[in-house]
């Protein structure tokens, strides 16, 4: 436990926070931020044990300590996860992996012309798309959430098409099997990653196959091609940046300018997810 170092950070987080954002009367203050009783009311535990922490003088402080701290203090996940390893007890792992998308990335897939985008979960689930990213693949709001995983897909729907004709199917697969047991490593007690290996080691031979080489080494996506059943086939540049604090990738699909898949992609742009048939 580094005390001096909680104190510190304790007292700083406090004098940045206004009575207004937690709810409380502002009133005549002589310091900024909050009073020490008023963030120990709001964490549920005594002004003396807090002052002493901010004395760094107090015990070691319990897990529920801690989590009325972050609570009072409105801690983002970085500085929640900094106050733990000061304290001496690192977070827990998450629960599981995380879902909800960022209003800015969101933002980002509406202004990406000419690019099909998706994001995805840290298992493979596609959490959010771009109106080109479902003419290329598939309209997913359409689909069930269990639909929308991408792993489950490529391993227990090969007889509906596998995933979207891709040429690298076999190597997709093989990154998605690796993927899954590094998720499995970060989420441990997650009931959700743990279902979803259960059920693809019962029913996929192809799975329990690649879970047992125990791979954890993912290989960059660089350039697929689509078998689209309107255009044709059409090869795309694939690029997955990593948004860390959501563990969760955005997937961009371009293709070179001035190739046949790149008109291609200008027709599934208008045509969208219509279906096509004479």
């Amino acid at each position: 436990m580094d005390r001096d170092g909680l104190a510190a950070f304790l007292r700083d987080r406090r004098e940045r926070i206004g009575p207004a954002e937690v709810g409380l009367p502002a009133g005549p203050r002589r310091t900024p931020g909050l009073r020490r009783e008023e963030v120990a009311q709001l964490a549920f535990i005594s002004t003396e044990y807090y002052t002493r922490l901010e004395q760094a003088r107090g015990p070691r402080p319990s897990r529920e300590v801690l989590s009325g701290l972050v609570r009072a203090l409105r801690l983002t996940d970085a500085e929640r996860d900094h106050l733990h390893h000061l304290a001496g007890a690192p977070p827990a792992p998450p629960p599981g992996p995380p879902r909800e998308v960022r209003q800015s990335i969101l933002d980002l897939l509406s202004r990406l012309p000419g690019t099909a985008a998706i994001v995805t979960s840290a298992i493979g689930e596609v959490l959010a798309w771009n109106d080109l990213a479902a003419a290329l693949m598939e309209d997913f709001s359409a689909l069930s959430r269990r639909d929308r995983n991408l792993i489950r897909r490529v391993f227990l729907d090969a007889h509906q098409g596998g995933l979207y004709g891709v040429s690298d199917a076999a190597a997709f697969a093989r990154d998605s099997a690796q993927r899954l047991r590094a998720a499995s490593a970060r989420y441990p007690g997650s009931p959700e990653v743990t279902g979803l290996v259960a059920e693809l080691l019962a029913d996929s031979e192809d799975f329990a196959r690649l879970w047992e080489a125990y791979e954890v080494s993912v290989l960059p996506t660089l350039a697929k091609t689509f078998h689209h059943p309107v255009v044709g086939p059409l090869t795309v540049n694939c690029d997955a940046l990593h948004v860390p604090d959501r563990d969760q990738r955005l997937v961009l699909c371009t293709a070179t300018p001035g190739s046949a898949s790149e008109a291609a992609l200008r027709l599934l742009s208008v045509v969208g997810t219509q279906r096509m048939e004479v």
